[in-house]
């Protein structure tokens, strides 16, 4: 029997990859839960788990091949489907007309995100049998204790994966993880805008040089132009006195010498934003068609620019964390992010993004909204200008915010009083933690 692996999805965005590379070649034996690939994809390159077992028929995709389309075949192997129901008995199969000879077609698992899949069942077999579920599955739920029979498994036949675990409890099931809508579906009902090319602009041939588009600036351009097409947004700007905070960050830095963690202004601009957001819950929220969502936590992404792109790794549950924490993992995020190294998990979602081009020498700017986000927040350079205090005029540092909003949620009223909380909390630091 021969068995058809899919370039999977690897990400809500994903609509093609790259296989970066095989970790496999024609004739290797392949067990269930083997790394066998590399996929590169808009944000970052995966490794790419087996679901089946048997040996590699074919390499159906040479290494190094750009824009794969999710579920086109990239390998085939002989073997039985994991998970796939026992054969009939003798009598029933000689009564039975014979089954046409198509290879099924299975998706590689990875062991940062599972594909999307049909509806979930139960994960044990219908004998009480095998449970079926990923190696990295079954180590994660032996670390938190947790009963693999109780689950019910989102990957291929009711297959356990990573994501299943990750979300139960102990003695609990595990939720099942929202399904990922088609690429088609999610296309506009508008035709597309007829770009014409250079040289219908007038540009003559041969006077530039064309750097190919890649996955991810790909999708950075549909999903900023989705964004700036659909979301009725608006801007709001505000300034703020800063020598406070900066005076405040050179001794919480000076404490925290010895421990070799540095917070930057960014960081505390992230700590400030996600206070705010619980202050002014109505701030912290989605549109969406059903109503609005409104954020139990305030899960901070922060824009990092990287080569031909931009990504937003998550500072989850920011409003829970100390300024130390907050430093660590935001280093780490955006030095895995550079290096194309970030999960999934820690790029998808989040409820309020924080785009900082101060260290630029920007004044002010403003971003276009990360949907389903209901705002951005644009950072502008920390530089001495002169205020008035009373009849008299002073020299400050002053940094510039433009909060953009997505009016469906966040109106002028709650944009305003959200931008009142974070100033009062960057003008008067200690704030922050009490």
């Amino acid at each position: 029997m021969s068995i058809d692996i899919l370039m999977p999805a690897l990400s809500p965005t994903m609509e093609e990859g790259t296989l970066a590379k095989w970790h496999v070649k024609k004739g290797d034996q392949v067990k269930s839960g083997d790394v066998i690939a590399e996929i590169e994809t808009d944000k970052a390159t995966m490794e790419v788990e087996a679901v089946d077992e048997g040996a590699v028929e074919e390499l159906l995709v040479p290494e190094g091949a750009e824009g794969v389309k999710v579920n086109t075949p990239i390998a085939r192997l002989s073997g039985e489907a994991v998970g796939s129901p026992p054969p009939p008995p003798a009598a029933a199969k000689a009564e039975a007309p014979p089954a046409p000879k198509e290879a099924p077609k299975r998706q590689a698992q990875t062991a940062a995100a599972p594909a999307s899949q049909p509806a979930s069942t139960p994960a044990k077999a219908p004998d009480g049998g095998r449970i079926f579920a990923s190696p990295l599955a079954r180590r994660i739920a032996a670390q938190k204790g947790i009963d693999l029979s109780a689950l019910k498994g989102s990957g291929p036949h009711g297959r356990i994966v990573k994501a299943d675990v990750e979300t139960a409890q102990p003695g609990q099931p595990a939720p099942r993880p929202p399904a990922v809508q088609p690429a088609a579906s999610q296309a506009t009902a508008a035709a597309p805008r007829q770009v014409l090319s250079l040289e219908q602009q007038g540009i003559a041939a041969g006077s530039y040089d064309l750097i190919p588009l890649d996955g991810m600036r790909k999708t950075v351009a549909r999903r900023m132009t989705e964004s700036a097409r659909d979301v009725p947004h608006f801007p709001l700007n505000i300034d703020l006195e800063i020598d406070t905070l900066l005076a405040a960050r050179s001794k919480i830095n000076a404490l925290l010498e010895k421990d070799g963690v540095k917070v930057s202004v960014n960081d505390m601009v992230i700590k400030a934003a996600a206070v705010a957001l619980k202050r002014v819950p109505e701030a912290n929220a989605s549109y969406t068609p059903e109503g609005i969502a409104m954020h139990h936590h305030a899960d901070v992404a922060m824009a990092v620019a990287v080569p031909h792109g931009l990504i937003t790794p998550i500072i989850f549950q920011a409003e829970t964390k100390g300024l130390a924490q907050i430093a660590r993992e935001s280093k780490d995020l955006a030095e895995r992010a550079r290096e194309r190294k970030l999960k999934p998990e820690e790029y998808l979602g989040g409820t309020f993004s924080v785009s900082n081009l101060g260290m630029f020498g920007i004044k002010s700017f403003s971003s276009i909204i990360n949907e389903p986000q209901g705002a951005i927040m644009s950072v502008g350079v920390g530089e001495k200008r002169p205020v008035v205090r009373g009849d008299q005029i002073a020299i400050a540092t002053v940094m510039t915010v433009t909060l953009t909003c997505d009016h469906r949620v966040v109106d002028g009223a709650t944009g305003a009083r959200f931008l009142a909380a974070f100033k009062a909390l960057i003008e008067d630091p200690i704030t922050m933690i009490v």
